[in-house]
């Protein structure tokens, strides 16, 4: 089953050269600097490669992230920062505020900024795979492993890395704990409906399916809810994909849940829950008209005549009729007035974010390497420093639409 998934832009920079002439006094420094140019202009490309795999994306991030780490640890093991973490500047723009930058004179912001994208590579990545026809199951563990991965290096960076930074980060950023916390949770819940579609496929117990889809539909919630107080006019369409997605889910819960209840001889409420799977299926439909017509950062579809969509539709329709079949034939039972309160906890399938570390410091660097840049050699005119409204070119990245036939992408 194809699945559809909402993606923000990735953030875009401004080109390093780290050429520090007159600074880098030796041949072993001003390779190590080559070396960070030419590793961070490559792992930039590979962000718009569509022939990109994860392999390729942690050989690169690795070997740029070793290097660029020289500029942060300090190597006799000292609390002492690195005298190099602030010699160059460095400007990214944000996934949801448009072209204009965030600079700061920080290698860790940079360390940041790069991992972010990273993590936002893996997302995309993920949802490329997941939109094609026929996804085989090898295919459907890479998509949960990119999403896992995705969570872990966005969860790393908040709790380990962005507490370092020295200028505090702008409200509504990327690097703010709200869109971080966001950019995690949603990266679980789209991993959990890969294991849902996995269930549904193999025909697991609905109990377990309806557990599954009840917890997904809470994390999309909360997802939702942890952007509630930023400018609708950046994080809109986002909230909206968010929405739709905890009401789809909340749907498959209830229906998945009638079923257990008609299993049970409880066809009364199983009629019931599955009234409650229409009326949220309706509201997730209304959702969708919705984020096809918001603007707003992000990728463009129409979920509702997707396939994904259009299979829950009838599965609820049909599941709903058989129901009352069965009671106007064999049960004879009331239908409650309330709905079923679902206390649904799935025991199995849910996801945890895959721990991340960056990598140890590359081994060119050394104690003489970093004596070998001689800071009171910079030039006393810094004309590095961005203007104010100066735009940094966004990324061209890879046509990422849904194959017509397959429908747009969930399960």
């Amino acid at each position: 089953m194809t699945h559809w998934f909402h993606r923000n832009p990735l953030k875009a920079t401004a080109p390093v050269s780290f050429n520090y002439y007159g600074v880098a006094t030796t041949p072993a420094a001003t390779k190590v600097c080559n070396d960070l140019r030419l590793s961070r202009t490559r792992l930039l490309e590979l962000f718009t490669d569509s022939s990109c795999n994860p392999e390729m994306m942690k050989n690169a991030a690795d070997l740029y992230f070793s290097l660029l780490q020289g500029f942060i640890l300090s190597l006799d093991n000292t609390s002492q920062e690195c005298k190099l973490r602030y010699i160059q500047n460095f400007k990214w723009t944000d996934t949801l505020q448009g072209q204009v930058p965030s600079a700061q004179q920080d290698a860790v912001f940079e360390l940041i900024s790069m991992g972010f994208n990273v993590a936002l590579w893996y997302t995309k990545y993920a949802s490329r795979l997941a939109g094609k026809e026929d996804i085989t199951e090898d295919e459907a563990k890479d998509v949960h492993r990119s999403l896992k991965i995705a969570a872990g290096i966005f969860k790393h960076l908040k709790e380990s890395h962005i507490p370092k930074l020295i200028t505090p980060v702008e409200k509504g950023r990327d690097l703010e704990a709200r869109l971080i916390d966001s950019y995690i949770i949603q990266c679980q819940a789209e991993a959990q409906e890969v294991t849902i579609a996995r269930a549904i496929e193999l025909k697991h117990n609905p109990g377990l399916i309806a557990a599954l889809a009840y917890e997904t539909a809470n994390f999309y919630q909360k997802a939702d809810q942890t952007l509630s107080s930023l400018d609708p006019a950046y994080a809109g369409k986002w909230r909206k994909y968010l929405n739709l997605k905890s009401c789809f889910y909340m749907a498959y819960a209830y229906c998945y849940h009638g079923q257990t209840l008609l299993a049970s001889d409880k066809c009364g409420e199983a009629i019931r829950s599955l009234q409650e799977s229409e009326k949220f299926f309706a509201k997730a439909e209304a959702l969708c008209k919705e984020y096809g017509e918001t603007k707003g950062p992000g990728t463009t579809a129409k979920p509702s005549g997707h396939l994904f969509f259009r299979k829950l539709g009838s599965l609820i329709k049909n599941t709903l009729e058989k129901c009352q079949r069965e009671n106007g034939f064999i049960y004879f039972q009331k239908v409650p007035a309330e709905a079923p309160q679902l206390e649904l906890k799935a025991n199995y399938g849910l996801v945890e974010p895959v721990p991340f570390e960056f990598p140890a410091l590359n081994a060119h660097w050394t104690p003489e390497t970093v004596a070998a840049f001689d800071l009171t050699k910079r030039p006393k005119e810094d004309t590095a420093k961005p203007k104010p409204d100066e735009e940094v070119k966004p990324l061209k990245e890879p046509d990422i639409k849904p194959q017509k036939d397959s429908g747009c992408q969930i399960s």
